[in-house]
């Protein structure tokens, strides 16, 4: 699945940890084997609740992707040993992930990298932007491309939101509107 980072079609350094009945045992000490690659991981909720002591001793960067029934309060001690968290959007009409953006970034202060996944859709892009996420897994390339063009349509923004960039009325007497600028 193609990323979209920064605007633009990205490498994904990141790997999913395959879902396993249990974690295999080191022979000698019975310790539960840390992932032994130095990739970077993401895991599920439930893997990191059952395998959190293995996770935190793997040599990579480690991420970690919320479904859309898990709110972010289950994790937000835990933020900090998180580089990435992947929202799911599982169908067009649940928006809850938009809502677990803004908790993440605001009250919560994560600054990683928050991804979305699922049924990620062209026409939601600016709101996820706004809520702020700042990567997106997209279905196909030509989707990719798409959306990186619709990245660059909007450059004014009349609310604050997430994602830091300043609302139009703080940009001062720098901005002038479309209406000005057609009137001249």
């Amino acid at each position: 699945m193609p990323l979209l980072k920064d605007g633009r079609i990205a490498d994904d350094p990141w790997s999913d940890l395959p879902e396993t009945p249990e974690p295999a045992n080191d022979a000698e000490t019975g310790a539960p084997d840390v992932p032994s690659l130095d990739v970077d991981l993401i895991v599920t909720l439930d893997q990191w609740r059952d395998q959190r002591e293995t996770l935190l001793r793997h040599n990579g960067r480690l991420g970690l992707r919320l479904a859309s029934d898990q709110p972010p309060e289950e994790i937000a001690g835990d933020l900090e040993h998180f580089d990435l968290i992947a929202l799911e959007f599982p169908k067009f009409n649940d928006g809850r992930a938009y809502s677990y953006a803004r908790l993440l970034r605001e009250r919560h202060g994560f600054r990683g990298e928050l991804r979305a996944v699922g049924n990620v859709l062209r026409d939601q892009l600016f709101f996820m932007l706004r809520c702020g996420f700042d990567s997106f897994a997209v279905a196909d390339e030509k989707t990719a491309a798409a959306w990186k063009d619709a990245i660059e349509e909007i450059q004014v923004w009349y609310q604050p939101t997430a994602d830091g960039r300043a609302p139009s009325g703080a940009l001062g007497a720098g901005f002038r509107s479309s209406r000005a600028v057609a009137a001249e």
